[in-house]
């Protein structure tokens, strides 16, 4: 058997790098070296210079390529200089369509910095084809899609909006977070470009800020990569080593936390204090049947809307067992508030226009046994009914 033909599972252990061919070693070496030296004037080698090239971050870049089902991996510092550097292949005079509710450090980026270099966007709500072409124009040369979409957990249909790129000769970029190629392999529904920031589920252990990305055509590879050498915001090799690592078990992470976040959001659908539950597995979702059709799975992030922020400040007050914290993926469940932390960068009247209430939490469920995560919202919400009991 070849790697091509083991499983996804399999393939996260038993890739290109599988061990290393010098010395056996079943983890990639860690090169600390920044320049290499060359041993003839006329002909170097492949490495000189460790922001264009380092062999730890070379492993990453390749397994995580192959993951996706790429030609090239690139990784960087963080998820977002992943999204600005890939955004670089933008000029001025140029217009991007883009998700509506997508992360807010994108947010940030489209509207205070692209702007500024003479980048123009429109948001759109990607679950509506007709308004994706209405915002067309003739100078859009990219749609970014994020799916499922944060915090609504909206989902775009990648095959049908690549699609439309193509008409145009537009590129398409998918940020993969979410879903990471576990579940979901954007590359292979058309689109050209997919981004993740590797912080999240494929490092998974809230030890580690890095962003990935992997294009499918060899000319935009070497583009990006003269971007990334470029503009230089490369992952540091202990960082790269450490994502590498988490990736061995991205697998059985998901399979575990997607298993509880289902019991959880069926749990909090029929809680009387909830108004609304945002997750792609529930059978009520918008976009449940595209969901299924495009991906294997739908991830271990939901977000639920409360009935008032004050009910929500009670809850986050009581709540034990999740972080509440910025970020999700990891191994602990990670309980945010987008209002004030993945969405601050949005002024409240875009939030409001989105439908980003200030009593909506985001809910990423790690590791830890559903049951007792359960139990643990059900004594927050306690001392809500206790309130309101001595009122």
């Amino acid at each position: 058997m070849t790697n091509e033909s083991y499983t996804f599972q399999t393939r996260l252990l038993h890739n290109s790098h599988k061990i290393d061919p010098e010395t056996g070693a079943v983890s990639v070496p860690v090169q600390h070296a920044s320049t290499y030296h060359q041993f003839d004037v006329d002909r170097f080698g492949k490495y000189d210079y460790s922001r264009s090239l380092n062999p730890t971050r070379e492993a990453l870049e390749d397994v995580i390529a192959e993951l996706e089902g790429g030609t090239k991996g690139f990784a960087f510092s963080s998820g977002m200089a992943a999204i600005s550097t890939a955004f670089l292949l933008l000029s001025a005079g140029d217009h991007v369509v883009i998700t509506e509710d997508v992360y807010g450090g994108t947010f940030r980026m489209v509207t205070e910095v692209l702007s500024r270099l003479g980048i123009d966007h429109t948001f759109v709500d990607m679950t509506d084809l007709d308004e994706v072409r209405q915002a067309i124009r003739p100078n859009t040369k990219a749609f970014y899609v994020e799916t499922p979409s944060n915090p609504l957990l909206k989902v775009t249909d990648i095959r049908a909006v690549s699609e439309i790129a193509k008409e145009i000769g537009a590129l398409t970029f998918v940020d993969n977070t979410f879903l990471t190629p576990a579940l979901q392999k954007p590359l292979e529904l058309g689109a050209d470009i997919v981004l993740h920031s590797a912080t999240k589920f494929i490092s998974g252990h809230s030890d580690v800020i890095a962003g990935l990305a992997v294009v499918k055509d060899q000319a935009l590879a070497e583009k990006l990569g003269f971007l990334q050498n470029s503009f230089g915001a490369v992952l540091g090799v202990q960082d790269a080593w450490l994502v590498l690592r988490g990736l061995k078990t991205l697998h059985v992470r998901l399979a575990q936390s997607q298993q509880s976040a289902l019991q959880i959001a069926h749990y909090l659908e029929q809680h009387p204090l909830v108004r609304k539950v945002h997750y792609p597995a529930l059978a009520g979702h918008p976009q449940h049947d595209l969901q299924k059709a495009q991906a294997k799975g739908p991830g271990a992030v939901l977000s639920f809307e409360l009935e008032d922020e004050e009910v929500l400040r009670s809850f986050v007050a009581h709540v034990e067992i999740p972080v509440f914290a910025v970020s999700l993926g990891a191994v602990e469940s990670i309980l945010s508030y987008p209002a004030k932390m993945s969405h601050a960068a949005m002024a409240p009247e875009e939030r409001k226009k989105r439908g980003i209430s200030d009593s909506l939490l985001r809910f990423s469920v790690g590791l830890e046994n559903a049951a007792d995560l359960i139990a643990d919202f059900e004594q927050a919400f306690s001392y809500v009914r206790a309130g309101e009991t001595a009122k």
